[in-house]
C-alpha cells in the first residue's frame, strides 16, 4: 500500500484557519488591522486616481521609495504627510473616531 502522498504546499485558507486558532496569533493580527486598513486606503486612493508611485511622490514632493513605504503600513506618517498624499491623489483626507468592539477578557 502506497503511502500518501506529501503536499508541496499548504493553501492559504488551510493555514488561516489554523492560525486563528492560536489566541497570541488573534491579538498580533487584530493589533495590525489599523496599519493594514491605512495602506489599502492610501493604495485605493492612488488606483483610484491611476496615477503610480512615482508620479505621488513627484505630486508630492518626495521620492517613490517614500510612497513605498506609506504604502506597505511600515510607516506612521504624520497628519501633514497624509494630507499631501490626499492632496496629490485628489482626494480629501477625513480621520474619524469609532467605538472600539467590547474586548473579550
Amino acid at each position: 500500500m502506497k503511502s500518501p502522498a506529501k503536499r508541496k504546499f499548504i493553501p492559504v485558507g488551510e493555514s488561516f484557519t489554523q492560525w486563528k486558532k492560536d489566541p497570541k496569533y488573534v491579538a498580533s493580527y487584530a493589533a495590525l488591522e489599523e496599519e493594514f486598513a491605512l495602506a489599502s486606503s492610501l493604495i485605493k486612493a492612488r488606483s483610484a486616481a491611476d496615477m503610480t508611485q512615482e508620479q505621488v511622490a513627484q505630486a508630492m514632493g518626495t521620492t517613490q521609495a517614500v510612497v513605498a513605504r506609506l504604502e506597505s503600513g511600515k510607516a506612521l506618517p504624520s497628519t501633514r504627510t497624509l494630507q499631501r498624499f490626499a492632496k496629490a491623489t485628489r482626494t480629501r483626507l477625513r480621520i474619524t473616531f469609532e467605538p472600539q468592539l467590547k474586548a473579550t477578557r
